[in-house]
């Protein structure tokens, strides 16, 4: 059965200014430059949520893992941007927020509102969601379809804490009967290396064998988004798509299952 799984970091669908450091971190504030005769830039969010959403029907994936989704902060005006898209592309949708409900980051009005998403043309039979013990940036949203069972994944900043939360990962992985895909933002600074021990044990593999860079969008210099698959994935194709709606790249791999 031919399939294609889209990732894409889509930074809140904030997207501008992506090569301008200042209005980069702007951007998480919906452009807007806190003066009260600005408010009216925080709709921009819901503009682009969008065109967001018609660039994933042009490539038309069977699953799409979304990292860094607004789940309706003053930003998107209160909408749901999984919802949104979900709507847009017709598709089933799970989403959860990136904190566990008792975080002291669920205090601050925008934060409590970030998360991540799956998007599914097929029914997504059962979900779970895993919060690692180490690290700000913990949730695993894992999600089981017909054919397939994804792992998405949005991981911590420090190198110490990744390696520690890579190891969670494998024991959330390694009893799963059906085919896997692990998908997600490793933030691996490092590259391949921080994920090789991992591949290893697991038994998974790289859907990226040239390491292409999917970050920053403007001049591509790391990989840290990653897609990576059980044995009885046979990957067909597997693309960067050089598009500025993030400040991340979209991956694009067309895949059959053995």
């Amino acid at each position: 059965m031919k399939m294609k799984f889209l990732l894409y970091n889509i930074r809140y669908g904030t997207g501008k200014y992506l090569n301008q450091p200042f209005k980069h971190i702007r951007g998480y504030l919906g452009h807007s430059n806190w003066h009260i005769h600005k408010i009216g830039n925080l709709g921009r969010s819901v503009r682009h949520i969008y065109r967001i959403g018609k660039f994933i029907n042009k490539y038309k994936p069977d699953i799409v893992g979304l990292v860094e989704v607004d789940l309706g902060s003053f930003r998107m005006k209160s909408k749901n941007q999984a919802a949104v898209l979900a709507r847009i592309t017709r598709n089933n949708n799970v989403f959860q927020y990136k904190y566990e409900e008792n975080s002291k980051y669920m205090k601050f009005p925008m934060v409590r509102k970030q998360g991540n998403a799956l998007l599914s043309k097929g029914e997504i039979i059962r979900t779970k969601f895993h919060y690692l013990d180490n690290g700000m940036k913990k949730l695993i949203i894992e999600a089981e379809t017909e054919k397939v069972v994804v792992f998405l994944v949005h991981l911590a900043l420090g190198g110490k804490t990744r390696q520690k939360q890579i190891v969670q990962l494998y024991d959330l992985v390694k009893s799963t009967k059906k085919p896997v895909i692990i998908a997600g933002d490793f933030n691996a600074f490092w590259g391949y290396d921080e994920l090789a021990m991992f591949l290893k044990a697991s038994g998974l593999k790289n859907s990226n064998i040239d390491s292409q860079p999917t970050f920053p969008s403007w001049k591509p210099k790391k990989e840290l988004d990653f897609i990576l698959c059980s044995k009885e994935i046979k990957i067909n194709d597997f693309k960067v798509i050089q598009t500025k709606l993030s400040d991340h790249l979209p991956v694009l791999i067309d895949f059959n299952i053995l």
